[in-house]
């Protein structure tokens, strides 16, 4: 049956109605994401204090009051995603003497810069992780000097280590899940303000983060998201081994903090010593999210991946459980509602790929498409800017993105491309490549 929507002035919403549609656009209130389930009576007040009426979809609600058994307990990631429904409530994240950063450079030009820098992480990774296997002594100042590297280049443009890390390939999953998570980590730093000094000890952080991992079982690795109680037990251990690992090497407390407990979890249902709220540090929260949040997207081939949308979406609904709450709004602010990378289906029919985003217009990204309106490649790929070109269009001629398309869609390769049009004219393909 599909969903059924009804329009509902807001005085009469109720707490578990998934709020759909608004009476204005999405990018004039506060709501990070377009489409939510109504949670508590703070979700009502906030609606009222923007909107006269919404659109409710009446099959979600119905959805979220369901409760779906599982007669045998499987434990990792999807156990993450169903259990511990508690919330907890704390004041707003306070930044001391936050730093606003300018993008000083372009798309283009950073990926020219720092389009060899990810080979020499995973090489620096490379070389770490098999000092551990062996159980020698890690010299960790290449990857210091590494991360110093990638918190220059998202300083200077936000965009162009997520677009790289995202449309290249990865020889192993274990490297590309640490580096993907310190590229969203950094980038979510960077729009709290973190200073400069605090970007190098989180990108850190996050490259070390699965260190631990290196003493655990090919097999039990493997089915990490799908593990038997006994095994997550075993699996849970990493995080102590890792620090034990690292803890003779001169590394800060702030990186060992974000290594300890970046798998803690805002409502004490994480590990390895299940501590919640503002016991758990604020490097160690972003590292956290990011690390969740790209092991939705990018999961081990065992799992089916989401969407980068659908991901976000999730995120949002897990606000004040396990994740704070104005961190994930900040979150989303920082990597968007379709974030660098997305592909993307338009509503015309056209596909691309999401190339950047702007925070005033969350759901207009510039994308780079890629096909027709048939879904039919096109020799040459060009870049739309949705907010410019919707600016002066009424909602009837607005092109807007329709869905987000799984990883991997035939068809959709950015590399096979050289982007071409009035914004912008240089090859992708040869710069990701080259």
């Amino acid at each position: 049956m599909g969903v059924q929507q009804k329009k509902v002035a807001v005085h009469d919403l109720e707490v578990g109605m998934f709020v759909s549609d608004l009476d204005r656009p999405w990018h004039q209130t506060p709501f990070p994401i377009q489409g939510f389930h109504i949670r508590s009576q703070d979700d009502i007040r906030a609606l009222v204090s923007h909107c006269k009426w919404v659109m409710i979809d009446v099959a979600e609600i119905r959805e979220s009051r369901s409760v779906k058994g599982n007669s045998k307990p499987v434990f990792g990631r999807a156990a993450a995603r169903r259990g511990g429904r508690e919330q907890l409530q704390l004041p707003p994240l306070s930044i001391r003497e936050p730093v606003t950063y300018e993008t000083v450079t372009t798309l283009k030009k950073e990926i020219k810069t720092s389009k060899r820098l990810l080979d020499d992480v995973e090489d620096a990774l490379g070389q770490l992780f098999n000092t551990l296997r062996s159980e020698g002594v890690p010299d960790l100042r290449p990857i210091a000097t590494i991360t110093s590297k990638m918190v220059s280049s998202v300083i200077r443009q936000p965009d162009a280590l997520l677009w790289l890390s995202r449309t290249r390939a990865h020889d192993s999953y274990l490297y590309r899940h640490a580096l993907n998570t310190a590229v969203w980590a950094l980038v979510c730093g960077r729009h709290l303000g973190l200073n400069e000094g605090l970007l190098n000890h989180l990108g850190l952080g996050c490259l070390l983060s699965q260190v631990g991992k290196t003493s655990l079982p090919a097999d039990m690795l493997a089915r990490e998201g799908q593990l038997s109680a006994e095994e997550y037990t075993t699996y849970r251990g990493y995080i102590n081994r890792g620090v034990a690992m690292l803890q003779d090497s001169g590394l800060s407390r702030a990186v060992l903090s974000v290594v300890q407990c970046h798998r803690e979890r805002h409502n004490g249902s994480g590990f390895p010593e299940g501590i919640r709220g503002d016991r758990i540090p604020l490097l160690a929260k972003v590292a956290g999210i990011s690390e969740f949040f790209e092991s939705l997207i990018a999961p081990r081939k065992h799992s089916e991946p989401l969407t980068p949308a659908k991901a976000v979406t999730l995120l949002y609904e897990m606000r004040n459980i396990e994740f704070q709450e104005d961190l994930v709004e900040k979150f989303i602010q920082a990597i968007g509602i379709y974030p660098t990378g997305s592909l993307v289906e338009l509503t015309d029919g056209q596909r691309g790929i999401v190339v950047s985003h702007s925070p005033e217009r969350r759901l207009w990204p510039r994308v780079m498409v890629m096909t027709d309106t048939e879904a039919r490649p096109l020799k040459t790929a060009k870049i739309i800017d949705l907010a410019r070109y919707n600016e002066e269009r009424d909602a009837a001629e607005a092109v807007q993105i329709r869905e987000c398309l799984p990883h991997g869609t035939e068809g959709m390769d950015p590399a096979m491309y050289d982007v071409t049009g009035v914004e912008s004219r240089w090859g992708l393909g040869r710069l990701i490549n080259g």
